[in-house]
């Protein structure tokens, strides 16, 4: 193994790690408002939409899933965790957060991306190799959220949910939710 591949799938590995770091500094920088919240979790709950779609429609490690959102795009669990990273980017209301957020994600999802094609063009070769190639492979499985839960989507669902909470606490903390929102914060006591 090369020391790029070593890079590589040790960014793969550790993209989650990385994730909470990067999660508390963008939180830290961020300065949302009612309308950046508005906007952003929206556009996150699509994001997790799509990855909910994709892992009621995966079975992990075991074959060449070509159903649901697997027809048109080979990662769209990737693609779900990029929306939702654009929605939270949104929400944070601060360009700083937004790269911090988008630098988070190229590097670790392309990392993601590599490690699990060679894992996929190892273990299940011209099959693999068939299915980027024309797309199709019979396969004809329909969404069930049982497959999503045993793919442990629930936890993003729960990252995503604790992220907008956060971001919500931090914006009623600096008072700007409620102003944005056309409402005066009066704080307790004052």
């Amino acid at each position: 193994m090369s020391e790029r591949q070593r890079l590589v799938a040790r960014l793969a590995r550790m993209r989650v790690p990385l994730g909470f770091g990067c999660g508390a500094l963008v939180l830290w920088i961020a300065t949302p408002t009612f309308a950046t919240l508005l906007a952003g979790t929206t556009i996150s709950a699509i994001g997790e939409a799509i990855r909910v779609w994709a892992a009621g429609h995966l079975n992990k490690a075991r074959e060449v899933t070509a159903s649901g959102p697997y027809r048109w795009c080979a990662h769209p669990l990737y693609v779900g965790s990029s929306v939702m990273g654009l929605g939270l980017a949104i929400a944070c209301g601060s360009a700083v957060a937004a790269a911090l957020i988008a630098s988070y994600l190229m590097v670790t999802l392309t990392a993601a991306v590599r490690q699990e094609e060679t894992f996929l063009r190892s273990t299940f070769g011209h099959r693999y190799d068939r299915y980027r190639r024309d797309g199709v492979i019979d396969e004809g499985r329909r969404f069930s959220l049982a497959l999503a839960l045993t793919n442990r989507e629930y936890r993003a669902v729960v990252g995503l949910a604790l992220a907008v909470l956060l971001l919500v606490w931090k914006a009623t903390y600096n008072e700007t939710f409620w102003r944005t929102a056309g409402t005066r914060f009066v704080r307790p006591g004052g």
